[in-house]
């Protein structure tokens, strides 16, 4: 009569464990030491639309071939060897299991963000007979995190930014010409500077408005981001004058870049308020020496050069000496 009751009460003991696992709200799947699948939970079910009989006593990679076996034997051997608890977060790798995501709140996640661990099962020897898989459903968290960060580069964006231009302001353009002054100061890699400004500016507010001034000086910013390269530096200086840093580029390429951009402005045609608006730049062009002590020497050096092409007539380049 004991034994029976023993028994029973195992049962019951059993009954309501094996109840929890089914039930928890986390996937998880034993497996043996070849990866044969022996407990398959309802979270597992659920997510993968694969039922019980489908993955009992089947090797895992055969049942999700999309998971990398190599990739999942090696985060696993220190488990069965060392006896040690793996784990993976999901900014390491986004989910082991392409599980489809349908929570309302973070509904523009394509698919189920998840967290593992792979936890050592040791029989009565001590040594590792099982492992035990665990997923977490992380995927309100990373969508938050991810949104966060998303948020923060733009406002990082918008702090280097001219709202008008799109080009970088005249703060951060700056600290990027310094870090280009910096660079030649260690590794003499050549390396330019233009200013330039639009001609006879001052008209075209007078005559035809501000709002008509804002668009030249945004026409003048799209042909600027069409001409250079990505490792350029561009912005806007102040006002209708600009700055560009041409990387890795002696005088005679930047007076290239700069007559390139002089005759693409000329031909430029702005349509505002009613009005059809032409006009040109003139520019100056400094390449960077040994001879310039810190980095205002170097605008100071290109200002002159664009202050020259004024003087000269406009519409014109001049390179400093």
């Amino acid at each position: 009569m004991a034994i029976s009751e023993e028994l029973s009460k195992l049962f019951k003991d059993v009954h309501w464990q094996m109840d929890i696992l089914q039930n928890i709200d986390v996937g998880l799947v034993v497996m043996s030491p070849d990866y044969q699948i022996e407990v398959w939970n309802s979270f597992m079910q659920n997510h993968s639309g694969k039922a019980p009989e489908e993955v009992l006593n089947k090797s895992l990679f055969s049942v999700f071939p999309e998971l990398s076996e190599q990739w999942f034997r090696h985060k696993s051997k220190a488990v069965f060897v060392l006896q040690n608890t793996a784990f993976t977060t999901w900014e390491q790798r986004p989910y082991l299991f392409r599980f489809p995501h349908y929570r309302p709140i973070t509904g523009t996640a394509e698919y189920m963000y998840q967290n593992s661990t792979i936890i050592p099962l040791l029989d009565t020897k001590g040594e590792v007979g099982h492992i035990c898989l665990i997923i977490y459903d992380v995927t309100d968290t990373a969508v938050n995190k991810i949104a966060q960060q998303q948020a923060n580069k733009q406002l990082q964006n918008l702090s280097r930014t001219d709202h008008l231009t799109g080009l970088y302001n005249r703060g951060y353009w700056e600290l990027r010409l310094i870090q280009e002054f910096k660079r030649y100061d260690r590794y003499e890699q050549p390396s330019s500077l233009i200013m330039l400004d639009i001609d006879h500016f001052k008209k075209i507010n007078d005559k035809y408005g501000h709002t008509v001034g804002d668009e030249a000086i945004r026409g003048v910013s799209r042909v600027i981001k069409e001409q250079v390269r990505d490792l350029d530096i561009a912005g806007r200086y102040g006002g209708e004058e600009f700055g560009i840093v041409l990387t890795n580029t002696n005088g005679d390429g930047a007076c290239v870049f700069a007559e390139r951009l002089r005759i693409a402005i000329e031909k430029l045609t702005i349509f505002a308020e009613g009005h059809e608006i032409k006009f040109t730049i003139s520019l100056g062009v400094a390449e960077l020496t040994e001879n310039l002590h810190d980095h205002r020497n170097w605008i100071e050096k290109a200002d002159q050069a664009l202050y020259k092409s004024k003087e000269g007539g406009r519409n014109k380049y001049t390179i400093a000496p």
